[in-house]
């Protein structure tokens, strides 16, 4: 009977490790993928799959819990954690975040580059107003005079204009990371400042969380920075929970 009991006690410990192992180890969630907006197509190498907001404070707070992402980010009084976009985060955060979410979906994701920014917001970004200044070496000027009137609050995802693609918010006050260092000659590794896009183009250090506090190189400071992904391939049906 010590035997046995010995025994069944040894295979009920390997059951229980085994069954725990499968369950710490539940495979890709494509529930924590963002909503896609429609295909766009920038060019000819295929479509391009959007998501439809900035990531949010909640989503970004999953990285965080997940050990994949600094410091955890708590919203405004009255603001609500699920539909504030995550601000106030750095180049290497975006990285962080699009390292994180293409491995707990085990759908690629990345930040887009300039030029499809651009593209994809082409059609809800004003065109530049005349300059204020015509001498380039007020040009800095001319951004500030220029685009002083512009709302620098922060609102909830889905506030401001949505393209005919149906991504939202790309004119809002929150400027996004793309992947493309100002001088392309330069490794990644070494880049001394990131283009974000917003309601005009920034150049910005990459450790900048805070453009108000100075790291803007090209324009008037944004009003915050944040994230939103991008994928080349298109993202599997979402798992039901």
């Amino acid at each position: 009977m010590t035997t046995r009991n010995t025994v069944a006690g040894l295979i009920a410990v390997v059951m229980t490790t085994v069954i725990g192992a499968i369950w710490i180890s539940d495979g890709p969630d494509p529930s924590l993928l963002p909503e896609f907006a429609d295909e766009v197509w920038v060019g000819s190498d295929g479509p391009l799959f959007v998501a439809r907001y900035e990531v949010t404070i909640s989503e970004w707070n999953r990285c965080v819990y997940d050990g994949d992402c600094s410091i955890e980010l708590k919203p405004r009084p009255g603001f609500d954690p699920d539909t504030t976009p995550a601000t106030g985060l750095n180049w290497f955060d975006a990285q962080d975040y699009a390292g994180w979410i293409s491995k707990a979906t085990g759908h690629p994701m990345r930040l887009p580059t300039m030029s499809e920014w651009a593209a994809v917001a082409a059609d809800v970004i004003p065109e530049a107003p005349d300059p204020a200044f015509t001498d380039p070496a007020l040009a800095w000027a001319s951004s500030y005079v220029t685009e002083e009137g512009y709302s620098r609050a922060l609102e909830s995802i889905g506030s401001f204009a949505v393209s005919p693609d149906g991504i939202s918010d790309l004119d809002g006050p929150v400027w996004e990371w793309t992947s493309d260092c100002y001088d392309p000659s330069v490794p990644e590794l070494r880049c001394a400042a990131f283009y974000a896009g917003g309601l005009h183009t920034s150049v910005l250090s990459p450790l900048t969380k805070d453009p108000a506090r100075g790291g803007c190189a090209v324009g008037a400071p944004p009003a915050h920075l944040g994230v939103r992904l991008v994928s080349d391939q298109s993202p599997p049906q979402r798992r039901q929970i």
